[in-house]
């Protein structure tokens, strides 16, 4: 059978990053990495499989395939050819087994395994054949897309954090790290949360309501909600230089051969604020989302009013057209032109 692609899992503790081989919809240990995964030792494993096999649970045709690794054994690098197990076993195994590490992959295998199969950090055949180069190259090579492309600030700070080996888009710690990481750089360079910029700078009276940029060709209620419609270039500019510094740590990590951790984020940005003098956020500031929204909605629609009856009152300076009196200057024209006949000259 092929290697096929890998899967990442770490450990919930840190200590272990195991390499799930992903082939025909599932995934694939050895004994060896089982006993890694579980914290017991490979004739532990040995046994729970006998016993899953000798009570029927599981068959040796549909849960056992051979796959090829390459290891050292003194000097020479091995190719060799060993049992690996299918998802199905693992559990089984887990489950017998009977410790936290068994608990904690069986909750994962259940909610993210499935994204991971879709969307995970995947290599290629001829890189399982250098297992020390794996997920670290696939990791840089990401990096440097990211670093590369055109993105805004803010898609490329979701597709950072995306890289993070435990990272689930499906899940709500995602989306509320991602929130919260937006909020610590808006506080870091302003002095404000999302919530407090949007509180502090939207204003019914200024022009374009104090928004510095928008999407079509006029302020809109959904634009007033943003809190990066109100940044000055000088803040984009330092908004960028944050979103830089994050994939600088994600290349050194690489470079490193260290794993990222969607919680490590948190302490990277604090550590490069605090270092740089900027503001460093504690909490969650002192304004909420809702209570931002609800009142830039309202200085919207004092804003909006305004702007109508301005509309109104320009139209109503504009001259009068007498059209009556058109009419009557065409008519004659015309009139003139029948008299004379098309060939005439004046």
């Amino acid at each position: 059978m092929s290697n096929g692609e890998i899967i990442l899992y770490t450990t919930e503790d840190g200590k272990q990053t195991i390499q799930l081989r992903a082939v025909k919809g599932t995934v694939w240990l050895s004994q060896a990495e089982m006993a890694d995964l579980f914290e017991v030792n490979v004739p532990a494993v040995s046994k729970h499989i006998a016993n899953i096999f000798a009570d029927d649970e599981l068959e040796p045709s549909t849960t056992v395939s051979k796959m090829e690794i390459v290891r050292f054994e003194g000097e020479r690098r091995v190719a060799r050819n060993v049992d690996h197990y299918c998802l199905d076993m693992i559990l089984a195994v887990g489950f017998r087994v009977r410790g936290p590490r068994g608990t904690q992959f069986r909750r994962w295998a259940n909610t993210s395994l499935k994204e991971y199969l879709i969307k995970g950090f995947v290599m290629d055949d001829e890189r399982l054949k250098d297992p020390s180069f794996d997920y670290f190259d696939e990791l840089l090579e990401r990096i440097r897309d990211i670093r590369a492309s055109e993105k805004l600030f803010y898609q490329k700070l979701r597709d950072i954090l995306a890289l993070s080996e435990d990272y689930d888009p499906q899940s709500k710690q995602a989306r509320d790290f991602y929130a919260t990481i937006q909020n610590k750089m808006l506080y870091g360079i302003t002095g404000h949360t999302a919530a407090e910029l949007i509180s502090e700078r939207s204003d019914a009276n200024a022009p374009n309501m104090g928004l510095t940029a928008w999407k079509h060709g006029h302020v809109r209620k959904k634009d007033v909600t943003i809190a990066k419609n109100y940044l000055g270039q000088k803040e984009i500019g330092e908004l960028n230089q944050i979103v830089t510094m994050f994939l600088d740590a994600a290349d050194f990590r690489a470079q490193r051969r260290q794993v990222i951790r969607l919680s490590e984020w948190d302490g990277i940005l604090d550590n490069f604020l605090r270092s740089n003098e900027l503001n460093v956020l504690h909490g969650n500031g002192t304004r909420s989302k809702a209570f931002a929204d609800n009142l830039a909605h309202e200085r919207y629609d004092k804003f909006n009013a305004a702007r109508k009856e301005a509309e109104r009152l320009r139209a109503a300076d504009e001259p009068d057209i007498d059209v009556s009196a058109a009419l009557g200057e065409v008519e004659k024209q015309t009139r003139i032109t029948r008299r004379r006949g098309p060939n005439s000259k004046k």
